[in-house]
Protein backbone atom coordinates (compact mmCIF):
# COMPACT_ATOMS: atom_id res chain seq x y z
CA UNK A 1 0.00 0.00 0.00
CA UNK A 2 1.26 3.35 -1.09
CA UNK A 3 1.92 5.35 2.30
CA UNK A 4 0.17 9.12 2.32
CA UNK A 5 2.45 11.86 1.12
CA UNK A 6 3.31 14.47 4.32
CA UNK A 7 2.73 17.81 3.31
CA UNK A 8 6.39 20.03 5.43
CA UNK A 9 4.39 22.71 7.37
CA UNK A 10 6.81 26.46 7.40
CA UNK A 11 6.70 27.64 10.90
CA UNK A 12 7.66 31.69 10.33
CA UNK A 13 9.17 33.45 13.38
CA UNK A 14 8.22 37.11 13.83
CA UNK A 15 12.09 38.02 14.77
CA UNK A 16 12.25 41.86 14.55
CA UNK A 17 14.53 43.00 12.30
CA UNK A 18 18.06 43.99 13.75
CA UNK A 19 19.80 46.84 12.04
CA UNK A 20 23.62 47.14 12.25
CA UNK A 21 23.78 50.40 13.46
CA UNK A 22 20.54 52.53 15.11
CA UNK A 23 19.11 55.94 13.22
CA UNK A 24 19.78 59.05 14.26
CA UNK A 25 15.74 59.32 15.35
CA UNK A 26 15.62 55.82 17.54
CA UNK A 27 18.82 56.93 19.71
CA UNK A 28 16.80 58.91 21.97
CA UNK A 29 14.43 56.54 22.21
CA UNK A 30 17.05 53.77 23.21
CA UNK A 31 18.40 55.99 26.14
CA UNK A 32 15.07 56.49 27.06
CA UNK A 33 14.06 52.51 27.10
CA UNK A 34 17.87 52.20 29.01
CA UNK A 35 17.27 55.01 31.92
CA UNK A 36 13.92 53.82 32.29
CA UNK A 37 15.03 50.21 32.48
CA UNK A 38 17.67 50.86 35.07
CA UNK A 39 15.42 52.94 37.29
CA UNK A 40 12.94 49.68 37.44
CA UNK A 41 15.33 47.48 38.21
CA UNK A 42 16.58 49.52 41.51
CA UNK A 43 13.11 50.46 42.54
CA UNK A 44 12.92 46.48 42.22
CA UNK A 45 15.91 45.31 44.14
CA UNK A 46 15.77 48.46 46.80
CA UNK A 47 15.61 46.70 50.26
CA UNK A 48 13.87 49.45 53.27
CA UNK A 49 16.83 49.80 55.40
CA UNK A 50 16.59 47.58 59.16
CA UNK A 51 16.27 49.45 62.65
CA UNK A 52 19.73 48.62 63.36
CA UNK A 53 20.47 50.16 60.32
CA UNK A 54 18.61 53.34 61.55
CA UNK A 55 19.76 52.90 65.31
CA UNK A 56 23.83 52.77 63.36
CA UNK A 57 23.27 55.57 61.66
CA UNK A 58 21.67 57.55 64.42
CA UNK A 59 24.67 57.48 66.81
CA UNK A 60 27.26 60.70 66.43
CA UNK A 61 30.08 59.02 64.57
CA UNK A 62 31.97 59.29 68.00
CA UNK A 63 34.73 61.95 67.38
CA UNK A 64 33.72 63.37 70.21
CA UNK A 65 34.22 61.07 72.73
CA UNK A 66 37.48 59.78 71.20
CA UNK A 67 38.84 63.39 71.01
CA UNK A 68 37.93 64.36 74.66
CA UNK A 69 39.79 60.31 75.30
CA UNK A 70 42.46 61.74 74.13
CA UNK A 71 42.92 65.17 75.60
CA UNK A 72 42.34 63.40 79.04
CA UNK A 73 45.08 60.70 78.54
CA UNK A 74 47.37 64.05 76.96
CA UNK A 75 46.83 65.70 80.27
CA UNK A 76 47.31 62.66 82.19
CA UNK A 77 51.53 62.75 80.58
CA UNK A 78 51.55 66.59 80.80
CA UNK A 79 50.94 66.46 84.45
CA UNK A 80 54.12 64.66 85.59
CA UNK A 81 55.73 67.54 84.16
CA UNK A 82 53.83 69.91 85.56
CA UNK A 83 54.57 68.08 89.13
CA UNK A 84 58.48 67.78 88.19
CA UNK A 85 58.42 71.64 87.91
CA UNK A 86 56.19 72.42 90.70
CA UNK A 87 58.58 70.04 93.02
CA UNK A 88 61.67 72.31 92.30
CA UNK A 89 59.73 75.49 92.18
CA UNK A 90 58.52 75.06 95.96
CA UNK A 91 62.03 73.52 96.88
CA UNK A 92 64.04 76.65 95.07
CA UNK A 93 61.55 79.19 96.66
CA UNK A 94 61.54 77.82 100.04
CA UNK A 95 65.57 77.84 100.24
CA UNK A 96 65.83 81.56 98.63
CA UNK A 97 67.23 82.17 102.07
CA UNK A 98 69.99 79.62 102.87
CA UNK A 99 71.00 80.41 98.46
CA UNK A 100 71.23 84.33 99.38
CA UNK A 101 73.47 83.69 102.87
CA UNK A 102 75.72 80.92 101.48
CA UNK A 103 75.93 80.86 97.71
CA UNK A 104 77.70 77.79 96.34
CA UNK A 105 79.91 78.00 99.71
CA UNK A 106 76.77 75.96 101.09
CA UNK A 107 78.48 72.37 99.03
CA UNK A 108 81.96 73.46 100.13
CA UNK A 109 82.07 73.69 103.81
CA UNK A 110 82.20 71.16 106.30
CA UNK A 111 80.71 73.25 109.09
CA UNK A 112 77.09 72.16 110.52
CA UNK A 113 76.08 74.12 113.56
CA UNK A 114 72.65 74.81 113.88
CA UNK A 115 73.37 77.21 116.59
CA UNK A 116 75.68 79.72 115.47
CA UNK A 117 73.49 79.58 111.75
CA UNK A 118 76.31 78.10 110.60
CA UNK A 119 75.77 75.82 107.58
CA UNK A 120 77.54 73.10 105.20
CA UNK A 121 76.58 70.08 103.30
CA UNK A 122 80.19 69.23 102.06
CA UNK A 123 79.63 66.05 105.17
CA UNK A 124 76.29 64.72 103.59
CA UNK A 125 77.06 64.85 100.27
CA UNK A 126 80.56 62.81 100.84
CA UNK A 127 78.74 60.25 103.06
CA UNK A 128 75.92 60.28 100.45
CA UNK A 129 78.52 59.56 97.75
CA UNK A 130 80.54 57.40 99.48
CA UNK A 131 77.67 55.15 100.92
CA UNK A 132 76.20 54.50 97.73
CA UNK A 133 79.58 54.11 95.86
CA UNK A 134 80.24 51.06 98.48
CA UNK A 135 76.37 49.57 97.91
CA UNK A 136 77.55 49.49 94.07
CA UNK A 137 80.76 48.37 94.28
CA UNK A 138 79.28 45.22 96.39
CA UNK A 139 76.06 44.82 94.73
CA UNK A 140 77.45 44.64 90.78
CA UNK A 141 79.26 41.25 91.24
CA UNK A 142 76.53 39.67 93.14
CA UNK A 143 73.46 40.57 90.80
CA UNK A 144 75.33 40.10 87.58
CA UNK A 145 76.52 36.66 88.39
CA UNK A 146 72.97 35.98 90.01
CA UNK A 147 71.40 37.43 86.43
CA UNK A 148 74.13 34.74 84.30
CA UNK A 149 72.81 32.08 86.43
CA UNK A 150 69.12 32.35 86.26
CA UNK A 151 69.75 32.90 82.27
CA UNK A 152 71.98 30.62 80.47
CA UNK A 153 72.72 28.38 83.91
CA UNK A 154 69.59 27.43 85.93
CA UNK A 155 67.69 24.74 86.12
CA UNK A 156 64.13 25.26 84.68
CA UNK A 157 62.28 24.41 87.97
CA UNK A 158 64.87 26.43 89.87
CA UNK A 159 64.53 29.63 87.88
CA UNK A 160 61.06 31.17 88.74
CA UNK A 161 61.61 30.51 92.66
CA UNK A 162 65.18 32.27 92.36
CA UNK A 163 63.54 35.08 90.02
CA UNK A 164 60.96 35.53 92.48
CA UNK A 165 62.80 35.78 95.96
CA UNK A 166 65.29 38.10 93.80
CA UNK A 167 62.27 40.39 93.09
CA UNK A 168 60.43 40.24 96.49
CA UNK A 169 63.90 41.89 97.80
CA UNK A 170 62.51 45.21 96.22
CA UNK A 171 59.21 44.87 97.85
CA UNK A 172 60.34 44.98 101.16
CA UNK A 173 59.49 48.49 102.64
CA UNK A 174 62.64 49.92 103.53
CA UNK A 175 61.89 50.40 107.85
CA UNK A 176 61.99 46.29 107.37
CA UNK A 177 65.76 46.58 106.12
CA UNK A 178 66.25 49.02 108.69
CA UNK A 179 65.24 47.43 111.77
CA UNK A 180 67.23 43.93 109.98
CA UNK A 181 70.09 46.46 110.50
CA UNK A 182 70.16 47.52 113.69
CA UNK A 183 69.29 43.70 115.14
CA UNK A 184 71.18 41.68 112.83
CA UNK A 185 73.14 43.62 111.07
CA UNK A 186 75.23 45.49 113.07
CA UNK A 187 76.10 43.21 115.60
CA UNK A 188 77.82 41.36 112.92
CA UNK A 189 79.75 44.14 112.04
CA UNK A 190 80.84 44.91 115.06
CA UNK A 191 81.72 41.64 116.72
CA UNK A 192 82.68 39.23 113.92
CA UNK A 193 83.25 41.07 110.60
CA UNK A 194 84.77 44.50 111.74
CA UNK A 195 87.74 42.80 114.09
CA UNK A 196 88.54 40.35 110.38
CA UNK A 197 88.55 43.87 108.12
CA UNK A 198 90.73 45.69 110.85
CA UNK A 199 92.95 42.99 111.54
CA UNK A 200 93.11 42.46 107.33
CA UNK A 201 92.86 45.61 105.77
CA UNK A 202 93.72 48.18 108.34
CA UNK A 203 97.07 48.58 106.55
CA UNK A 204 94.98 50.31 103.73
CA UNK A 205 93.03 53.01 106.48
CA UNK A 206 89.52 52.36 105.30
CA UNK A 207 89.17 49.66 108.14
CA UNK A 208 90.36 51.10 112.05
CA UNK A 209 89.48 51.06 115.20
CA UNK A 210 87.08 52.23 116.82
CA UNK A 211 84.07 49.74 115.32
CA UNK A 212 80.62 50.34 116.81
CA UNK A 213 78.84 48.42 114.66
CA UNK A 214 76.67 51.77 113.37
CA UNK A 215 78.94 53.15 110.46
CA UNK A 216 79.32 54.10 106.78
CA UNK A 217 80.22 49.84 106.00
CA UNK A 218 77.13 48.66 107.45
CA UNK A 219 74.69 51.47 105.57
CA UNK A 220 76.93 50.45 102.27
CA UNK A 221 75.77 46.90 102.99
CA UNK A 222 72.42 47.67 103.47
CA UNK A 223 72.16 50.07 100.44
CA UNK A 224 73.76 46.73 98.66
CA UNK A 225 71.01 44.58 99.40
CA UNK A 226 67.99 47.43 98.19
CA UNK A 227 69.93 47.69 94.89
CA UNK A 228 70.56 44.53 94.00
CA UNK A 229 66.92 43.26 92.92
CA UNK A 230 66.40 46.66 90.55
CA UNK A 231 70.44 45.95 89.49
CA UNK A 232 69.74 42.13 88.22
CA UNK A 233 66.22 42.51 87.20
CA UNK A 234 67.25 45.17 84.43
CA UNK A 235 70.36 43.31 83.74
CA UNK A 236 68.57 39.82 83.23
CA UNK A 237 66.54 42.00 80.79
CA UNK A 238 68.78 43.47 78.90
CA UNK A 239 71.15 40.28 78.55
CA UNK A 240 67.81 38.37 76.72
CA UNK A 241 67.15 40.76 74.71
CA UNK A 242 70.62 40.24 72.75
CA UNK A 243 69.69 37.87 69.80
CA UNK A 244 69.84 34.09 69.94
CA UNK A 245 71.94 33.99 66.82
CA UNK A 246 74.89 36.06 68.47
CA UNK A 247 75.12 32.92 71.22
CA UNK A 248 74.88 30.43 68.76
CA UNK A 249 77.32 31.71 66.68
CA UNK A 250 80.12 32.36 69.30
CA UNK A 251 79.80 28.60 70.42
CA UNK A 252 79.82 27.32 66.67
CA UNK A 253 82.87 28.84 66.65
CA UNK A 254 84.23 26.71 69.67
CA UNK A 255 83.81 29.12 72.55
CA UNK A 256 83.18 27.65 75.61
CA UNK A 257 79.94 28.57 77.70
CA UNK A 258 82.49 31.59 79.37
CA UNK A 259 83.67 32.76 76.47
CA UNK A 260 79.82 33.04 75.08
CA UNK A 261 78.71 34.60 77.80
CA UNK A 262 81.66 37.44 77.94
CA UNK A 263 81.91 37.93 74.30
CA UNK A 264 78.29 37.02 72.66
CA UNK A 265 76.11 38.11 75.60
CA UNK A 266 78.07 40.62 78.31
CA UNK A 267 79.81 43.15 75.57
CA UNK A 268 76.52 43.24 73.75
CA UNK A 269 74.36 44.34 76.74
CA UNK A 270 77.37 46.22 78.73
CA UNK A 271 75.31 49.35 78.02
CA UNK A 272 72.35 48.73 79.31
CA UNK A 273 74.39 46.98 82.32
CA UNK A 274 75.82 50.10 82.96
CA UNK A 275 71.88 51.51 83.06
CA UNK A 276 70.89 49.08 85.41
CA UNK A 277 73.91 50.02 87.54
CA UNK A 278 72.66 53.79 87.44
CA UNK A 279 69.85 53.54 88.42
CA UNK A 280 70.70 50.86 90.85
CA UNK A 281 73.21 53.87 92.20
CA UNK A 282 70.16 56.44 92.00
CA UNK A 283 68.20 54.21 94.24
CA UNK A 284 70.78 54.12 96.67
CA UNK A 285 71.33 57.94 96.73
CA UNK A 286 67.72 58.86 97.43
CA UNK A 287 67.31 55.82 100.59
CA UNK A 288 66.54 57.53 103.71
CA UNK A 289 65.02 55.46 106.42
CA UNK A 290 67.37 51.97 106.57
CA UNK A 291 70.15 54.20 106.06
CA UNK A 292 69.63 56.47 108.76
CA UNK A 293 69.14 53.89 111.24
CA UNK A 294 72.45 52.40 110.85
CA UNK A 295 74.79 54.84 109.37
CA UNK A 296 75.86 56.86 112.65
CA UNK A 297 74.59 60.17 111.67
CA UNK A 298 77.40 61.88 112.60
CA UNK A 299 78.27 64.93 110.07
CA UNK A 300 82.10 64.40 109.67
CA UNK A 301 84.49 63.24 106.26
CA UNK A 302 86.54 60.65 107.59
CA UNK A 303 88.44 58.05 105.86
CA UNK A 304 87.33 54.86 108.05
CA UNK A 305 84.43 53.17 106.54
CA UNK A 306 83.64 51.90 110.60
CA UNK A 307 83.41 55.50 111.89
CA UNK A 308 79.30 57.02 111.91
CA UNK A 309 78.65 59.13 108.81
CA UNK A 310 75.63 60.98 107.76
CA UNK A 311 73.86 61.15 104.24
CA UNK A 312 71.69 63.97 102.47
CA UNK A 313 68.72 61.85 102.94
CA UNK A 314 69.03 61.11 106.22
CA UNK A 315 70.15 64.54 107.80
CA UNK A 316 66.68 65.69 106.59
CA UNK A 317 64.60 62.83 108.05
CA UNK A 318 66.59 63.39 111.16
CA UNK A 319 66.23 67.25 111.38
CA UNK A 320 63.54 68.45 109.94
CA UNK A 321 61.32 68.53 112.68
CA UNK A 322 63.83 70.02 114.93
CA UNK A 323 64.32 73.07 112.47
CA UNK A 324 63.58 75.99 114.81
CA UNK A 325 64.81 79.00 112.64
CA UNK A 326 64.14 80.23 109.08
CA UNK A 327 67.46 79.83 107.92
CA UNK A 328 67.84 76.31 109.70
CA UNK A 329 64.83 75.29 107.71
CA UNK A 330 66.14 76.99 104.36
CA UNK A 331 69.30 75.56 104.66
CA UNK A 332 67.19 71.49 104.99
CA UNK A 333 65.44 72.53 102.19
CA UNK A 334 68.17 73.27 100.12
CA UNK A 335 69.48 69.83 100.79
CA UNK A 336 66.67 68.55 99.74
CA UNK A 337 66.77 70.34 96.29
CA UNK A 338 70.75 69.08 95.34
CA UNK A 339 68.69 65.43 96.43
CA UNK A 340 66.47 65.97 93.89
CA UNK A 341 68.19 66.49 90.94
CA UNK A 342 71.10 64.85 91.52
CA UNK A 343 68.51 62.01 91.71
CA UNK A 344 66.82 62.86 88.58
CA UNK A 345 69.85 63.15 87.12
CA UNK A 346 70.89 60.48 87.62
CA UNK A 347 67.74 58.16 86.76
CA UNK A 348 67.52 59.79 82.90
CA UNK A 349 71.00 58.87 82.23
CA UNK A 350 70.13 55.08 83.39
CA UNK A 351 66.94 55.19 81.26
CA UNK A 352 68.49 56.56 78.22
CA UNK A 353 71.58 54.14 78.49
CA UNK A 354 68.97 51.49 78.74
CA UNK A 355 66.61 52.27 76.11
CA UNK A 356 69.94 52.87 73.70
CA UNK A 357 71.01 49.35 73.95
CA UNK A 358 67.66 47.76 74.01
CA UNK A 359 66.56 49.57 70.45
CA UNK A 360 70.43 48.49 69.29
CA UNK A 361 70.01 44.62 70.09
CA UNK A 362 66.02 45.22 68.78
CA UNK A 363 67.44 46.32 65.51
CA UNK A 364 70.01 44.42 65.02
CA UNK A 365 67.86 41.24 65.32
CA UNK A 366 66.17 42.43 62.27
Amino acid sequence: MKEPETIPVSREVNTPAVTSQPTGASVPMMKSFVASAAAGSQSSTAVAPSAIRNFLQAKSSGRVADGAFTGLMVLCGLSIFAIVVLIVTVLVSHSQLSIKAFGWHFFTTRTWDPVSGDFGALPFIYGTVLSSLLAVFLAVPLALATSIFLLDICPKFLRGPISFLTELLAAIPSVVYGLWGVFVLVPIVRDQAGPVLVKYLGWTGLFVEPNFGVGMFTAGVILAIMIFPVISSISRDVMRAVPTHQREAVLALGATRWEMLRIGVLRNARMGIIGSVILGLGRALGETIAVTMVIGNHPAILKNLLAPGYTLASVIANEFTEATGDLYLSALIEIGLALFLVTIIVNAIARLLVWAVVRENAGSAH
